[in-house]
């Protein structure tokens, strides 16, 4: 493994992400890099938190487990970033600091049902499909806003933003409108509960500068920081 390579390619993701933060007037310190561990062994992870970069990202219930277990020694940060199926949700719920892919009310309400148990309940994001692709999950745009009062009727789990992805094969300036599109229902879901909805977890390594140029709080990257790293 390429110790050294990890090194820069954290510091250049760091360093954009503030440049891009500060092109918009906001406080670097605002935004929070969450590495995405997919498909990298919890051997090619362990420096990458040994660096400081302490919030990871993994897509797959079953493979957080793992990685989790295999990584207990070190104070990592853990987000659950994909799709969560019912069934894989009382365990994973443990395990975790936020789950910024809440993609529909009923996962919602289950996840709230199970916070009202919980000594300490993760944070979520709720999940808005941006560019309408049919393959996608989340909300649509209007049944966020439809739903905002079974939203805000939710009391155990902390709902502390939303979450999209980009079209697939956008690149960072085409991705625009889907990042304006998430902080304006934000914006909107903010004034219907009066949930603060201080987080916009978007952007990742093909278009994480514009994202947060758009406001997001939180940035989801892989990529970006292991190319090159594996031997």
């Amino acid at each position: 493994m390429n110790a050294e390579r990890l090194r820069d390619n954290l510091e250049a993701v760091r360093c954009r992400i503030a440049e891009a933060a500060r092109r918009s007037g906001r406080d670097p310190a605002s935004v929070t890099l969450v590495a995405v561990t997919k498909r990298n062994p919890p051997e090619q992870v362990r420096p990458l938190v040994e660096l400081g970069a302490l919030d990871l990202g993994e897509n797959y219930p079953q493979e957080l487990w793992k990685k989790v277990e295999a990584l207990a020694d070190l104070p990592a940060r853990w987000h659950l970033i994909g799709h969560l199926q019912g069934n894989k949700a009382r365990k994973t719920l443990s395990m975790v600091r936020m789950i910024h892919a809440v993609d529909s009310l009923k996962l919602l309400q289950a996840l709230d049902a199970m916070a009202a148990e919980a000594v300490e309940p993760p944070a979520v994001c709720l999940q808005v499909n941006t560019s309408s692709e049919a393959a996608k999950h989340g909300w649509s745009p209007s049944s966020i806003l439809e739903d905002a009062d079974a939203i805000a009727g939710c009391r155990w789990v902390p709902i502390v933003g939303l979450m999209t992805m980009a079209a697939l094969g956008t690149t960072a300036e085409t991705a625009r409108p889907s990042f304006v599109l998430l902080r304006r229902l934000r914006d909107d879901l903010r004034a219907r509960t009066g949930l603060p909805l201080e987080h916009l977890s978007m952007g990742m390594s093909n278009d994480f500068e514009t994202a947060v140029e758009e406001g997001a709080t939180l940035v989801r990257i892989g990529s970006a920081l292991f190319e090159g790293v594996a031997p």
